[in-house]
C-alpha cells in the first residue's frame, strides 16, 4: 500500500498523520475540532484513503494554527506517499452536490503547487471551525503536497453544505489523481519525464 507518516512538532501544534491511498475510506483520530473531524471523516471516504491523526493544538487561542498545520501535515505526507508519481492519473475532478449547495474540485498533481478558491460561505463558523480557515486548509495542503487545486462553488447558501460538499468533491478528485492508470504502468504523466 501506498503511504506516508508525517509528524510536526511546534510551539503552537503537536501532529502527527498516518496515510494510506488505497485504503478502505477509514479516518481515526481527533483534532479537537468536531466539525473538522467530520470533514476528515467525509474526506477519507469518498477519497478512499485511510487517515489516522493525531493532534493537540492551541485551540485556546482559535483554530487557525490547528487547521493550517493540519494541511501541511496532510500535503507532506501525500506527496511523501506518491514519491516519484510514476503511474497516477495525475488529474481528478468532481462535482459534488449537496441540497441546494454545488461544488466542483479540479487538481493536478504537477509538483507545481496554485490555488484557486472562488467560495463565499455565509457564516463566519461552523461548529467551531472559522470557515475562513477551510481555504487555509487548502492552501498549506497545495503548498506541501505541490498540487495544482481548483474549488468553485456554483451554487449554494448553506455554510454546513458548502464545507461538507467541498472536502466530499476534493476526496473524490484526489482520489481519481492518485489512482494507478494500467496504461501508464511504470511512467510519470508529463512531456518532462518528472512531476
Amino acid at each position: 500500500m501506498r503511504g506516508a507518516s508525517y509528524v510536526r512538532n511546534t510551539a503552537e501544534t503537536r501532529i502527527s498523520i498516518d496515510l494510506f491511498l488505497d485504503g478502505k475510506g477509514v479516518y481515526d483520530g481527533t483534532t479537537g475540532i468536531g466539525f473538522l473531524d467530520h470533514m476528515f471523516t467525509l474526506l477519507a471516504r469518498h477519497g478512499q484513503l485511510d487517515l489516522t491523526i493525531g493532534c493537540q493544538g492551541d485551540l485556546e487561542v482559535d483554530t487557525h494554527h490547528t487547521v493550517e498545520d493540519l494541511g501541511i501535515c496532510l500535503g507532506n505526507a501525500l506527496a511523501q506517499a506518491l514519491g516519484d508519481k510514476k503511474g497516477i492519473c495525475r488529474y481528478g475532478h468532481a462535482y459534488v452536490p449537496m441540497d441546494e449547495t454545488l461544488v466542483r474540485v479540479c487538481l493536478d498533481l504537477s509538483g507545481r503547487p496554485f490555488l484557486v478558491y472562488k467560495v463565499k460561505i455565509p457564516v463566519e463558523r461552523v461548529g467551531q471551525l472559522e470557515t475562513e480557515m477551510v481555504e487555509e486548509f487548502f492552501r498549506a495542503l497545495s503548498n506541501r503536497a505541490g498540487m495544482n487545486l481548483h474549488i468553485h462553488l456554483l451554487e449554494g447558501g448553506n455554510g454546513h453544505h458548502i464545507i461538507e460538499a467541498i472536502f466530499k468533491a476534493f476526496g473524490r478528485a484526489l482520489r481519481q489523481a492518485v489512482a494507478i492508470d494500467p496504461d501508464n504502468a511504470g511512467r510519470v504523466l508529463s512531456t518532462k519525464g518528472v512531476l
